[in-house]
């Protein structure tokens, strides 16, 4: 430990770019890829290269926010740009661990580690009339709901209020 210190401040020093690696980094695929391959565990999926990528694209067909765009970076939505789904089919069909597989595909495509979950809203605390109407539009979108006939600021505050019951309890049992 003391090395790598050592290292970052004579880098530092010297004008080096240095990359510091954050506790976070490639956190949207890390877990991902290790949910997935828990699911196909559980399911006891044959472990060949194309029943993976079959597996992965039902499962990115039901994702939504970051692992969404995850599955879009990979080429696993139907309206991705490029494929590179073999860059982790192959190797989870020989049990690579997440970790290693988002290592490489990060040399491949950096935004895939550039993902970031949203963090929880502790909208118990929080004053909902004083936000903006786009934050608040945000929080719906994160809960998989549309306000529909919303037209002022206090439609979308009261529609979150009504709904809040019903993802807190949701997060709640999560828990347990």
């Amino acid at each position: 430990m003391k090395n790598a210190v050592n290292w970052l401040v004579l880098g530092l020093f010297w004008g080096f770019p240095v990359r510091v690696a954050a506790q976070a980094e490639c956190e949207v695929c890390k877990e991902f890829l290790h949910k997935f391959y828990q699911s196909l565990l559980e399911r006891n999926i044959d472990f060949t290269p194309a029943a993976i990528e079959r597996e992965l694209i039902n499962t990115c067909r039901d994702a939504t926010g970051k692992e969404n765009r995850l599955c879009y970076y990979l080429g696993a939505t139907s309206d991705a740009a490029t494929k590179i789904i073999s860059e982790v089919t192959r190797p989870m069909s020989a049990h690579v661990p997440a970790y290693k597989i988002c290592e490489k595909l990060r040399k491949i495509d950096l935004q895939i580690c550039e993902l970031r979950y949203e963090k929880e809203l502790d909208l118990s605390s929080m004053d909902l009339a004083k936000m903006k109407v786009a934050d608040l539009r945000k929080i719906l979108d994160n809960w998989g709901e549309v306000c529909i006939a919303c037209i002022e600021k206090t439609d979308y505050v009261q529609l979150i209020k009504e709904l809040v019951p019903k993802y807190t309890v949701k997060s709640q049992r999560a828990d347990l």
